[in-house]
């Protein structure tokens, strides 16, 4: 029973789960484990930040996008004590001319149970502006928010109360007015979550092409760029394509709240015909975003890359590529590095020493050692250059170790992406332009003493004894449900090969990763 401020008791309002054996299936253990399975697809992919402050995730049937929704949620830090997450989305049903913010229900129902709803909150934002109401129906069989529950209620242990928000109006000044209640609420104590697909019903190669644009549109966290990127795409007069972005009025909200403060992180990019190879006539095409706060992912104080060191670093991996691509690239053996692909594999490779890298837009000679610019590119790290072409994975190779400064790591990860991930065939002069790097660092080893230090979930583990060694990723720790010991005990009997209890007398490091 509930208790109203007048003192009086009612059944408590449950908004039920109607999507369920819709756009997912109903059954709970069946929910549990492939929600599970979807989320551990990008355990060794995606790192968690600790500043998220929204995610765009689409809201298709698991089968076509649960793999993109599952790469936004994984960055979450689940440890972070978020006050309450708001869900903001589109109307599939009817036209609203502003929003709907459920008020009503107290819980919203899935087959994993029962989500709590923040009421006060959303009866703050009606009360607050005559663009926010409520209208019953526009929340009873909409799915864009009901299938992002089960992500949250597999990712969080306890799911922070809800405010379930449903957009429907094309009136610039009323999504301005929305923005501006939200905007005080847009803070580290909340988060956002911003349900669209993209786009709808073209051929696979234009919506590839379409959404290609709309997604550079949104990582430049413009709002008038993303809005003119879904107006020219609606001009081209491509053959099916009915939007850019079903819930693109509830992207305008989120961007309009973005600032200088605020950097939008690519994540994933599919659509229905990569699922479902034998339609490419008639796809939708699915996103995932991060937006975080101060552009900075998860470090450790001793540690930190600025931005210009982050560009320098960018600079030098596109530099590599292209001097491999016009044959500039001097091999020279380089024992013992080791690079691993994102498939687990490892075998060694060859360091190719850069002797120019692009400063500020121009072309000048250094020497590769030391960068006195940039003192940071010569500590000794590890790091993971992953390329992408219109969202999708191009090549991914990494270095574990700290046995070469930074730039030179990254120099040959991206040539080594670029021409020897086995999965791929060789990056191709034509296709540069279209290609986007992203590097992750893996910020210097530091030895503990007990394993009080070490912090599951945030920290790596490196264990060393000998000649033997082993290492666990921090995003492992997702995958499992393992305690400290456990984490720690596996990874020396696994791993390392040192036995369950060998980790006790051996060396102990720790290590984060820094994203961009």
């Amino acid at each position: 029973m509930m208790t109203s401020c007048k003192g009086q008791t009612r059944e408590p309002v449950v908004r039920p789960a109607t999507q369920a054996d819709r756009f997912y299936t109903g059954d709970p253990k069946e929910l549990s484990e492939e929600v599970d399975s979807l989320l551990s697809m990008h355990n060794s992919q995606c790192i968690m930040h600790n500043d998220v402050a929204a995610i765009i995730v689409p809201h298709a049937g698991y089968y076509f996008s649960g793999n993109v929704a599952a790469s936004a949620y994984m960055t979450l830090d689940t440890k972070t004590p978020y006050k309450r997450i708001f869900l903001l989305g589109p109307s599939h049903h009817e036209w609203l001319d502003g929003a709907s913010v459920n008020s009503e229900a107290d819980y919203y129902a899935t087959p994993l149970g029962q989500v709590k709803v923040d009421r006060e909150m959303a009866q703050q934002l009606i009360d607050a502006d005559s663009v926010f109401t409520y209208k019953p129906s526009a929340h009873e069989s909409e799915h864009c928010l009901e299938v992002q529950l089960p992500f949250l209620q597999r990712r969080f242990e306890e799911v922070p109360p809800i405010v379930p928000i449903i957009i429907s109006t094309n009136d610039y000044h009323k999504l301005k007015r929305m923005a501006e209640i939200l905007k005080p609420y847009f803070t580290d104590e909340n988060l956002f979550v911003i349900s669209s697909d993209f786009s709808h019903y073209p051929t696979y190669d234009d919506a590839c092409e379409v959404d290609a644009i709309t997604g550079k549109a949104i990582e430049t966290g413009d709002v008038v760029a993303f809005i003119k990127a879904i107006e020219t795409n609606a001009q081209r007069g491509i053959r099916k394509l009915a939007t850019s972005a079903c819930g693109e009025f509830a992207i305008i909200t989120l961007m309009m709240m973005l600032d200088d403060s605020y950097s939008v992180k690519h994540i994933m990019y599919q659509n229905s015909g990569d699922i479902d190879d034998h339609d490419h006539s008639r796809v939708v095409g699915y996103h995932s975003f991060a937006i975080l706060r101060s552009g900075q992912t998860r470090t450790n104080t001793d540690f930190v890359l600025s931005e210009a060191d982050k560009k320098m670093l960018k600079d030098i991996a596109l530099q590599s590529i292209k001097d491999s691509l016009n044959g500039k690239s001097e091999s020279v053996r380089v024992s013992p590095l080791q690079k691993y692909p994102m498939n687990g594999k490892s075998e060694s490779v060859r360091v190719s020493p850069l002797q120019k890298y692009p400063m500020n837009g121009k072309s000048e000679s250094v020497r590769v050692s030391p960068l006195q610019k940039y003192p940071m590119l010569s500590k000794k790290c590890g790091a993971f250059v992953s390329l992408h072409k219109h969202g999708r994975l191009r090549g991914c190779i990494g270095h574990f170790g700290e046995d070469y400064p930074l730039h030179e790591i990254v120099a040959e990860m991206a040539r080594a992406a670029a021409f020897e991930d086995p999965r791929f065939m060789p990056v191709t002069r034509d296709e540069l332009d279209d290609i986007d790097i992203e590097i992750s660092v893996l910020t210097p080893m530091r030895r503990i003493q007990s394993l009080d230090e070490f912090q599951l979930h945030r920290h790596g583990i490196y264990i060393k004894k000998g000649r033997r060694s082993g290492t666990f990723l921090p995003q492992v720790a997702d995958e499992v449900n393992w305690s400290k010991e456990e984490f720690v005990g596996h990874c020396s009997q696994d791993k390392a090969g040192l036995g369950w209890d060998g980790w006790r007398d051996a060396e102990l490091y720790v290590y984060e990763a820094i994203v961009f």
